[in-house]
């Protein structure tokens, strides 16, 4: 039985896992955004408790917040986040020449953002008010730009760096610093409060469903 060549479509098995798990991501946040488009009491209800305790916490202690600020604002902004992919995408034509990957990277990030922008028109959603606010943010509230934004694009970058293999120990670093980014970027939001905690969920789960989807595509057309 001859063996498979580079260009020979992926295994079935290979290709179903990316697709299955971008299956359940969306119909987990289709549910959300219906509940959040519904107003569901039990979710408001739950968002505005964790929220309203969360900047107690804020106002309390301003040297974490100012930490949380540099770091929502600078280190894990989407724009950063999208630049670094930007930059990826550009190491990866001028040392592999893989054009078609650096540009799966850069459109999938585009996409990325064109689907939160939607949302957030569509749903409308109102950002927490506060007499006493600590932070400031444009747009509506659902879903969170910058968690969807941190997901896309680290997701794809440690994905790549799987795919490529690197060391044990560039893998455990990396692994560690996106969890780290993908979680505080969330939580930084909800504790400046500039976002109701399910907003974060939604761009997480968006984000992670992009992941998936663009792994498959990859896998279909780029095996």
């Amino acid at each position: 039985m001859p063996h498979p060549t580079v260009d020979s479509p992926p295994r079935r098995p290979a290709l179903r896992t990316p697709l299955r798990t971008a299956l359940v991501l969306g119909l987990c946040s289709a549910l959300l955004l219906a509940l959040v488009a519904a107003d569901w009491h039990p979710l408001i209800s739950t968002d505005g408790d964790i929220s309203r305790t969360t900047h107690r916490w804020a106002v309390a202690d301003p040297d974490v917040t100012q930490a949380c600020r540099i770091l929502t604002d600078w280190v894990w902004d989407p724009l950063t986040m999208r630049l670094l992919g930007a930059a990826v995408a550009v190491w990866l034509v001028w040392r592999r020449g893989a054009w078609w990957t650096a540009g799966w990277l850069v459109v999938t990030a585009a996409v990325g953002t064109l689907l939160q922008q939607s949302l957030k028109a569509a749903v409308g959603r109102a950002r927490p008010v506060w007499p006493d606010p600590v932070d400031s943010a444009h747009y509506a509230a659902y879903p969170s730009g910058h968690a969807l934004t941190a997901t896309v694009v680290l997701g794809l970058l440690l994905w790549l760096l799987h795919r490529h293999g690197v060391t044990p120990v560039v893998w455990r670093t990396a692994l560690a610093v996106a969890l780290v980014s993908v979680a505080g970027v969330g939580l930084t939001r909800i504790w400046l409060g500039v976002h109701w905690p399910s907003d974060v969920l939604g761009g997480w789960l968006l984000g992670a469903m992009l992941v998936a989807l663009a792994i498959a595509a990859h896998l279909r057309w780029r095996p």
